[in-house]
């Protein structure tokens, strides 16, 4: 391992290391949202609604993430152009979010419907049995696969790198070309994912844990 060619490329690693991280973040959270919203339109009693819904997570989860990016970098409909980071974040969330709506779907449906109806009985709004009862109920079961999700977004974030943003796969990339030390550029990058996946994952570890307390 030459450690000077890690020491000369530290900086390039490290706005590429925030980049990864600044998108993945954002990814995650827009995807939650969205992913949400179709879970409650795959589970609405209206048929058209839910076919949409269906139509989407069918499309996005059988096309991969780079077919996403490419579409909306090089042929955004609408002549729209979006820069390279909005085009890579917004293929990171609708490509996530179908993902992330069927893992919330299932925590929906896993809350026992005697405790809706017991929540209508004592006069509660949609919004309440939400935050009181949906909610707390279904965040225990989801939360594992939906951490796990965020550990592939993470990861899955390198492929950004195909239409130049400037994330840390992109930075090994260039570290690379201007070295050719595979061990060396490769090596580094591998390790800082595997530090930012081990966060997320020591972050699942601590939430499931206290999940486990408050069910005692």
């Amino acid at each position: 391992m030459d450690w000077d060619i890690v020491s000369n490329y530290f900086t390039l690693y490290l706005e590429g290391a925030l980049t990864t991280f600044r998108i993945s973040i954002l990814a995650i959270l827009c995807s939650t949202v969205l992913g949400y919203f179709i879970a409650l339109m795959r589970l609405s009693s209206v048929s058209a609604v839910r076919g949409v819904a269906f139509v989407y997570v069918w499309v996005l989860r059988g096309t991969p993430l780079m077919l996403t990016l490419f579409w909306l970098y090089y042929a955004t409909p609408f002549g729209l152009t979006l820069t390279a980071f909005t085009a890579g974040l917004a293929a990171m969330t609708i490509n996530s979010a179908s993902f992330k709506s069927e893992i919330i779907r299932a925590g929906l449906m896993s809350v026992d419907k005697g405790q809706l109806e017991a929540a209508d009985s004592v006069g509660m709004n949609p919004l309440q049995k939400m935050f009181r009862v949906t909610i707390p109920q279904s965040v225990r079961l989801v939360t594992p696969p939906y951490i796990n999700n965020c550990v592939i977004m993470l990861k899955e974030s390198a492929q950004v790198s195909i239409i130049t943003v400037p994330d840390l796969m992109l930075a090994a990339q260039r570290a690379y070309n201007s070295t050719y030390s595979v061990a060396e550029t490769l090596g580094v990058a591998g390790a800082i994912y595997l530090t930012m996946t081990s966060g997320i994952m020591l972050f699942q570890y601590f939430i499931e844990k206290k999940l486990r307390m408050v069910k005692k």
